[in-house]
């Protein structure tokens, strides 16, 4: 789809890739609605592109925050793509998070992208052509010590890309998943950047993610890892596991060490 076609709406917009990813389809000729918890953060984007940027402050966890959108989406006049980006990260051992962290993580991350998708698929039936691009994660194909609930909420959102895809399959309306390796945001703790750093893991720039997204959306690729050799540890795993299962068993004292650190 051609981007200065779209009529797009993102969730996380606030984030290190949601500004990023703002600011490059701005540029592209994109019109957006973006839904943040906090709105200021945006400003400075509405300020650069007036014409094209509305903004809604919404809590997705919240059913009155998720139908809060679907009317300013209504009001709007419609989108003809989505694009679900909102996510948090905890990085701890399992045993030491609380019931309320788990709980927390699968909302914002899984089941509340879920629940809004469902909401705005009759809006995006409308539609000649939409597109729902769900933002993953390398770690929604590859279990990662440390990170046991993220990776549970990204292979999950995963599978619902997958299963909605051929849900949709006779519809105008496309699923495309888009996984990308560490980011360098704010999502990210100091543990995590000292333990990539210590593993020799790389971290993305926002913008070099973003122009990725972009590209993705622009072809409609179904089906995107970023970067390597994350994405041959992807296909690796997949084929044979126990390999992977050795190669991070090596690393389990490091990520131990830093799981354990507190902030």
């Amino acid at each position: 789809m051609e981007l200065k076609h779209c009529h797009i709406l993102l969730t996380g917009a606030s984030g290190g890739i949601g500004q990023a990813l703002v600011e490059h389809l701005c540029a592209a000729g994109a019109k957006m609605l973006l839904v943040s918890r906090n709105t200021a953060a945006l400003e400075p984007l509405k300020q650069r592109y007036p014409e094209q940027i509305d903004s809604i402050q919404a809590d997705l966890s919240l059913s009155e925050g998720r139908q809060a959108v679907v009317a300013a989406v209504a009001q709007k006049g419609s989108i003809n793509c989505l694009v679900n980006a909102a996510g948090v990260n905890e990085f701890s051992l399992l045993e030491h998070q609380t019931e309320e962290q788990i709980a927390h993580l699968i909302q914002v991350n899984l089941t509340s992208t879920l629940q809004l998708t469902q909401r705005l698929l009759p809006l995006l039936r409308q539609q000649p052509q939409a597109l729902i691009l769900n933002l993953g994660s390398t770690f929604g194909s590859i279990g990662y010590p440390g990170f046991a609930t993220y990776c549970a909420s990204k292979f999950a959102l995963r599978g619902f890309s997958e299963a909605l895809r051929r849900e949709l399959a006779d519809t105008p309306i496309k699923v495309l998943y888009i996984a990308p390796r560490a980011t360098r945001t704010g999502m990210n703790t100091q543990s995590v950047v000292a333990l990539n750093d210590e593993l020799n893991v790389a971290m993305d720039d926002p913008k070099t993610v973003a122009a990725q997204i972009a590209a993705a959306l622009q072809y409609e690729h179904e089906l995107l890892y970023l970067g390597w050799p994350e994405k041959f540890f992807v296909r690796l795993n997949s084929l044979l596991p126990g390999i992977v299962d050795r190669a991070l068993r090596k690393q389990l004292p490091v990520v131990q060490r830093f799981a354990r650190q507190r902030p």
